[in-house]
């Protein structure tokens, strides 16, 4: 694909502490990376300004006030495809994902330019028992969702956008916090963008840091199933002539 061109993005809010970890290991990519500052406080703000300062391969995006990794990721997309890129590689600044699958990522979204490249999680003894359990959860609601009977794993945010394919998709309708890995996969899936598996080592570092709120996400990510389950019965006969195409 000659006019396939790749870039990185990484939403940050209070990761100061692991961003710059998590460039260290960007670096050798050689790929342009757009860091999405989601309105992180002080002094975490200026850390950040810091440790992206002098990476001409790195640009920093400001904003003002707290949106979500969802709002972020979309300020993201604009800007890639502000700058001309075709592709965009979501990977999250808690340094949870295996940079060096990167390659493997980007081998297989210039094979399958049109799909939507979705980390499939293989989680070690870090894992939270709390996120594992979700997780299962979350399968559950996916498959009746998608009424795809394999797991396909929409919590993990570590994935390759085809921008030109976000069309399909309204992103305004898609949650901006927590809930938007899962809604963003399963909402494109449902707008008839393909997508493949690929499996990637998922780990927690000791040292890092949660932004996720327990009972205001739980309640979220909860109202999110009742929305994309009501949104499948609406959309039920179209799946199902899709399973028969």
């Amino acid at each position: 694909m000659n006019d396939y061109k790749l870039c990185l993005i990484v939403p940050c809010y209070n990761h100061e502490s692991l961003l710059e970890r998590m460039l260290t290991q960007l670096e050798g990519t050689k790929l342009k990376c757009f860091v999405i500052d989601d309105g992180s406080k002080e002094p975490a703000q200026k850390k950040i300004v810091k440790i992206t300062e002098n990476k001409d391969w790195v640009t920093l995006i400001r904003r003002d006030t707290n949106g979500g990794k969802g709002a972020a990721v979309k300020e993201g997309f604009k800007k890639a495809i502000e700058d001309g890129f075709t592709h965009a590689l979501q990977i999250d600044a808690d340094c949870q994902h295996n940079v060096n699958d990167i390659d493997k990522f980007n081998k297989l979204s210039i094979e399958n330019p049109d799909s939507l490249i979705i980390g499939q999680a293989r989680y070690d003894e870090s894992v939270p028992k709390s996120r594992l359990y979700g997780r299962y959860i979350t399968h559950f609601w996916v498959m009746i969702e998608t009424l795809k009977l394999h797991v396909i794993d929409t919590m993990c945010g570590f994935r390759i956008y085809p921008l030109k394919q976000l069309d399909k998709v309204n992103l305004d309708n898609i949650g901006s916090r927590m809930d938007f890995d899962v809604e963003m996969a399963v909402r494109s899936l449902w707008a008839g963008i393909p997508y493949k598996l690929l499996e990637t080592q998922v780990t927690y570092p000791e040292d890092g840091i949660s932004n996720f709120h327990y009972l205001k996400g739980n309640l979220r990510i909860s109202w999110m199933h009742t929305r994309l389950f009501f949104g499948m019965l609406i959309r039920l006969p179209i799946l199902i002539a899709g399973k028969f195409r």
